[in-house]
Order: structure tokens, then C-alpha cells, then sequence
């Protein structure tokens, strides 16, 4: 796991996301990238995956494990915690 590259999804464009990943396959040469997410960003860690896997690197790239959990996030001073959803995608290359 020495070629594993992170990417962390938030509030950017989603289209910096899918050139990120991109160009650690084609430039960097990387083996995988994992594509992590919290809350309400995990939806546009699914779409970045998918639209690296159908439309910029199809037949190069798969999922090859999806991790999914919970943790509990402390809200305030007061002590109030939540839980908060989190998803691990593993792009590799086949």
C-alpha cells in the first residue's frame, strides 16, 4: 500500500475532485487512490468515483473496496456529541 495516494472530498468543485484522482493514475503512476469522505460530502465521493471509473478511466480503473462507518463528532463545549456517516473508496488500477 506504499502507492496509496488520499483524497479528501469537501467543499470544492466537484470537477477538482475526478482531475485529482485522475492524475494520480495517469501522471503519478499510482497503483490506488482512496477516496474518503464525511457526512454530507459522501455523495460527491460516490459521483467522483463513479464518473473516474465510466467516463475518464473506464476499463482502467475499478472499485476494488468500499469502506463504511460512523463516528462520533463532538458538536459544542457542552458536550453534545453526533454521529457522523463516513465512506472510504478504493480506486486500483486492473
Amino acid at each position: 500500500m506504499a502507492d496509496q495516494i488520499v483524497i479528501y472530498i469537501g467543499n470544492k468543485p466537484f470537477m477538482n475532485y475526478v482531475t485529482a484522482v485522475v492524475m494520480q493514475f495517469t501522471s503519478q503512476d499510482a497503483k490506488e487512490v482512496l477516496i474518503k469522505a464525511r457526512g454530507r460530502f459522501i455523495a460527491r465521493a460516490v459521483d467522483v468515483a463513479e464518473v473516474v471509473r465510466k467516463k475518464f478511466l473506464s476499463d482502467q480503473v475499478d472499485i476494488s473496496k468500499i469502506k463504511i462507518d460512523s463516528e462520533e463528532r463532538q458538536v459544542d463545549q457542552g458536550g453534545k456529541k453526533r454521529r457522523v456517516s463516513t465512506i472510504e473508496i478504493l480506486l486500483a488500477k486492473k
